[in-house]
C-alpha cells in the first residue's frame, strides 16, 4: 500500500536523502522547508513532488503546509533540528527556548496538524522524528540540544501509545552527519578526523545511511514498529572500541 509522505526539512542534507528513498519505494512526496529554491531543486531531483513553504516555528504556518499536503497522508517525517552547542554558562533563555520550539514544539505541531490526514488514510499510517545520539551519550556543550531531543523521545512515546494502532510512531537518534546544518563543524578537516575516529565506524555519517531506516520506518513493511528511538550513529552511542 503507497500513499503522500510529508516531509519536513526535504530541502537539504538528511531530508532530502530520505525523500530519494521514499520515492524509491513507489509512495508520493510532498515536501515542506523554508527555502522555496531549495525545496523545487529537490523535487525535480527526485523525479517530481508537491512541495509548500513552513516556518516551523509558527502553528499557523505548519497547519498551512499540511493542508497542501493533502487529504490524506501515509506517513508524516519531521526532519528539522538544531546545532546550537554552547556552554550552559553562556546559553540565553532565547537559545533554548528557539531549539526547543523547532526540536520539539514544531514535530508537536506537525504531528497535530497532520493528525486528520493521517488518520484519513486507509492503512496504518506513520510518523517519523528525529533526536540526537547527545540525548544518549552525554556531551559537553551540547544541553539545550540534548534538552530539546530529549523531549522529542519522551514525545514519540507517548503519541505512539496515544496513537496506536491505527499511527505508529518512531523516532531516529543519529550522530554528526555530514549536512549543510552541520557545516560550521566540518570545516576543519583535522576536527572531522577526529571526531569520525570517536565512532566504533570510524567516520561521520552520512544522509544515506540514514535515509533507508527512516524510509523503512516510514513505509508498511515496519508495520509491527513503534515507540522505538533508534540510534544510526557509527556505534558512538553503545560501544567502545578503545580503552
Amino acid at each position: 500500500m503507497t500513499g503522500t509522505i510529508a516531509i519536513f526539512g526535504g530541502s537539504g542534507g538528511i531530508g532530502s536523502a530520505i525523500a530519494r528513498s521514499v520515492k524509491s519505494r513507489g509512495y508520493g512526496v510532498h515536501l515542506i522547508g523554508r527555502n522555496a529554491a531549495k525545496l523545487a531543486e529537490t523535487a525535480s531531483s527526485i523525479g517530481g513532488a508537491g512541495f509548500s513553504i513552513a516556518d516551523v516555528e509558527d502553528e499557523a504556518s505548519i497547519s498551512n503546509a499540511l493542508a497542501e499536503a493533502g487529504g490524506e497522508l501515509a506517513g508524516l517525517c519531521y526532519a528539522v533540528g538544531t546545532i546550537n552547542l554552547k556552554p550552559v554558562a553562556r546559553l540565553t533563555g532565547d537559545d533554548v527556548a528557539r531549539d526547543f520550539r523547532i526540536n520539539a514544539q514544531g514535530a508537536f505541531y506537525a504531528v497535530k496538524a497532520a493528525l486528520p490526514a493521517l488518520k484519513a488514510y486507509s492503512g496504518t499510517a506513520s510518523v517519523l522524528l528525529f533526536s540526537t545520539v547527545a540525548v544518549h551519550q552525554g556531551f559537553t556543550a551540547h544541553s539545550s540540544v540534548a534538552m530539546a531531543k530529549g523531549a522529542v523521545e519522551g514525545l514519540t512515546l507517548a503519541l505512539a501509545a496515544e496513537l496506536a494502532p491505527k499511527i505508529r510512531v518512531n523516532c531516529i537518534a543519529p550522530s554528526l552527519t555530514r549536512t549543510p546544518l552541520a557545516a560550521s563543524l566540518l570545516s576543519n578537516e583535522t576536527m572531522v578526523t577526529a571526531i569520525g575516529a570517536m565512532h566504533a565506524m570510524q567516520r561521520l555519517g552520512e544522509p544515506e545511511d540514514i535515509a533507508p531506516l527512516a524510509a523503512l520506518l516510514l513505509s508498511d513493511e515496519a508495520g509491527w514498529i513503534t515507540g522505538q528511538s533508534i540510534g544510526v550513529d557509527g556505534g558512538r552511542a553503545m560501544l567502545r572500541t578503545k580503552g
